[in-house]
């Protein structure tokens, strides 16, 4: 599954995927306990595919961070929590990130990236070559 149809709802723990549209927002499932809510277009959300990371010389889309850390980790979880200390975090994430922006990106997006990747993880949705591969063979 890409990125386009997972959703960080303000406000809600973990992260959702859109189900369906309706008229008003659209209907999301959480990953986290696989209840459904109807989300309407009052809620602030974002999708992962257009989240961006700040590095030094550019911005490095979110799919290519999770990439990254994926490579680090063999396909596992991480092996730090997002609970950790703000100096853990910030220490791991140079290790997958060398170059991202300090001053840009703070301890609690990290504390974010990682626990949305963990939880990705653990629903098998980390495959996103596979995604693009399909969409450009689509066109």
């Amino acid at each position: 599954m890409s990125l386009d149809k997972v959703l960080s709802i303000a406000g809600k723990p973990g992260l959702y995927k859109m189900i369906a549209q309706t008229r008003s927002g659209f209907i999301a499932e959480s990953m986290i306990d696989r209840k459904r809510m109807s989300v309407g277009i009052h809620h602030n959300v974002s999708i992962l595919s257009e989240i961006a990371i700040y590095t030094l010389t550019e911005e490095k889309p979110l799919r290519e961070v999770f990439t990254l850390i994926k490579e680090k980790e063999n396909g596992g979880e991480t092996a730090v929590s997002h609970k950790e200390s703000k100096d853990k975090l910030e220490e791991y994430f140079f290790e997958v990130l060398p170059d991202y922006d300090e001053d840009r990106v703070y301890a609690s997006d990290i504390k974010k990236i990682i626990q949305w990747y963990n939880l990705l993880q653990k629903n098998d949705m980390l495959d996103f070559e596979e995604a693009v591969v399909t969409s450009e063979e689509e066109e």
